[in-house]
Order: structure tokens, then sequence, then C-alpha cells
């Protein structure tokens, strides 16, 4: 069993995934949602899969990942993303990131994404991270630009 804490750059997050027949066209499809999300502190510990429809995935923050945080905090409706894969008719959620970044990655391959509202008191834990590393500054650096005029001048023909 996966034992999980909260700390500075971990947080358990519990919830539901839940499956809905909804008609399209003619065909009838599975549309799933996220319900019952729960927050675990620093104190609690937590199980994966406790239930079948039931599950606790860690938010891990990674430093390189500060600028997509910035981003999506500063968004109108921040969202958490849940990376799940198929087995059988039902959705196995691998991970759970904010960096929307990541979560794009994997719609190019057999996993489907869901996305749900980041709660008020894990986007303060966010923004405490952020604080305590500082801004992810984008840096381009000189050589980059020369490099892309030298490009296009060989494929213009110039």
């Amino acid at each position: 069993m996966l034992e999980q804490l909260k700390d500075e750059s971990v947080w358990p997050i519990g919830f539901r995934l839940v499956g809905k027949e909804k008609q399209v066209g003619r065909w009838m499809t599975v549309v799933w949602t996220i319900e019952d999300v729960c927050l675990y502190g620093e104190e609690q510990k937590t199980t994966l899969a406790q239930q079948p429809d039931g599950y606790v995935l860690p938010l891990q923050l990674q430093l390189y990942e500060r600028s997509d945080y910035r981003f999506n905090l500063s968004s109108r409706d921040p969202h958490l993303f849940v990376v799940c894969s198929e087995e059988g008719e039902r959705l196995k959620p691998l991970l759970i990131t904010a960096a929307q970044g990541l979560a794009a990655g994997y719609m190019d391959g057999e996993y489907q994404i869901l996305d749900m509202s980041i709660p008020l008191p894990v986007q303060a834990w966010m923004e405490a991270f952020i604080g305590r590393h500082g801004e992810q500054l984008d840096v381009r650096r000189k050589g980059n630009k020369d490099k892309r005029k030298e490009k296009k001048g060989l494929i213009s023909g110039n």
C-alpha cells in the first residue's frame, strides 16, 4: 500500500471518477467526470485505490514547472489535470498535475485528460511554493536567435 503525506511540494488529493453514458449523434459514449475531491493534510495517511472508483494521487510540484504553475494560477479558472489510461471500460488515473504543458504531452497517446478546478487551499499552497523558490524566468539566449536567422536564410535560398 502506498502511503503519502502532505509537505511543501507534495499534496495527496483524493477523488472519484464517475462515468455517465451520453448520446452523441447516433452513438452512446461514456463521459467521465471528477467528483468528491478531498484534500489530505500533513498528518493524514492515505492509501491508493481504496474503492473501485476512488483514488488518491500525489500532486507533486516541480521546480522546473514554476512558469506553468504561474500561467495556470493567473488564468480565470485555474485547473488541475488528471492523466488517465483506459483499462477495459474504466479509466485509471496515472498522474495529477497543475502543469498544462505536461498534461498536453499525454494528449497524443492513448490517454484521456480530465480536469477540475484547483481548490483554493491548493492554489495558496502553490503560490507559497513559487514564493519560496522564486519565479522561473524564461531566458532566451542571443545565440538561438542568430541560428534561426541562419536557418531562415538557408531555407529561403538567401
